[in-house]
């Protein structure tokens, strides 16, 4: 399988193509996983909150594949981001994962004690614990914010973006700070499958929807991590190395964006 990857602002390289672990449990997660580092994936994306830390360090245990080429992130809740808490949690996600380390650790929402948490986390990389350390829902003002009193410089913002809901400016700002942004829900949980533009631009390609979508966001210079169990859709997902969406078809699939989330709401994110 071939795979393209990013390299971070402090140099270290990640897949751009990712397995995305949300709601996703016990063997059939174990096996989900297994089976896509045995296709090529290199990259699992876990988190504390999706309750299955165990069974992606179950997977990656039954794959053969050495630990050493498979990058894994997990990420603390947002009730965990408390004074006293983080190495705990930190600690208790390599435990359940049944690992040493792992290569990139993020803070999961701009909620609760931000700056003291990232202040953890900089420890952690410092003492080589983690490869990377990163936010995730971070908007432009979460970021400026955090920017003010850090040390490191975050090295990834995992962020909802798809078609419908492409957020350019906040992609754009993280790249120009060098931060490298990852994408959750890159097909929109499906919902942008079903577009009349994609639709005619997999015709066109001879693609499927899927993979119009996933060549997008390569373009676009972002790491994506669809979901997927089920075999063919990983090695669809991950078939997106072959050819090159015109400047035009881009255009045209930014311009399907409506600045809705897939929850169906605006994003504030004042909080």
């Amino acid at each position: 399988m071939k795979m393209e990857y990013i390299t971070l602002n402090n140099g270290l390289k990640i897949p751009q193509i990712g397995l995305g672990m949300w709601d996703t449990y016990d063997e059939e997660a174990a096996q989900a996983v297994s089976t896509a580092l045995k296709l090529g994936y290199r990259h699992i994306d876990t988190a504390m909150f999706y309750k299955n830390e165990a069974a992606v360090g179950e997977g990656i245990r039954r794959s053969g594949v050495p630990r050493e080429e498979i990058t894994v992130v997990t990420k603390i809740w947002y009730t965990d981001m408390v004074q006293g808490k983080v190495r705990e949690t930190f600690e208790q996600s390599l435990a359940n994962l049944g690992l040493d380390d792992v290569d990139m650790y993020l803070l999961h929402w701009p909620l609760n004690d931000v700056a003291g948490s990232w202040k953890v986390l900089e420890g952690l990389y410092e003492e080589g614990r983690v490869k990377a350390i990163g936010v995730c829902n971070f908007q432009k003002h979460h970021m400026e914010t955090l920017l003010e009193t850090a040390k490191i410089k975050p090295m990834v913002n995992q962020i909802e973006s798809h078609p419908l809901f492409t957020q350019d400016e906040l992609v754009r700002y993280c790249q120009e700070q060098g931060i490298t942004v990852e994408v959750w829900g890159p097909l929109g949980q499906g919902n942008d499958l079903t577009n009349e533009t994609i639709i005619n631009l997999a015709e066109k390609y001879g693609k499927t929807p899927a993979q119009i979508i996933l060549r997008w966001h390569m373009q676009r210079g972002v790491i994506a991590i669809p979901k997927s169990v089920k075999e063919h859709r990983m090695v669809e997902n991950a078939s997106v190395f072959d050819f090159v969406l015109s400047e035009e078809d881009m255009a045209a699939i930014y311009a399907q964006n409506t600045g809705i989330t897939k929850r169906g709401y605006q994003p504030g994110y004042e909080w």
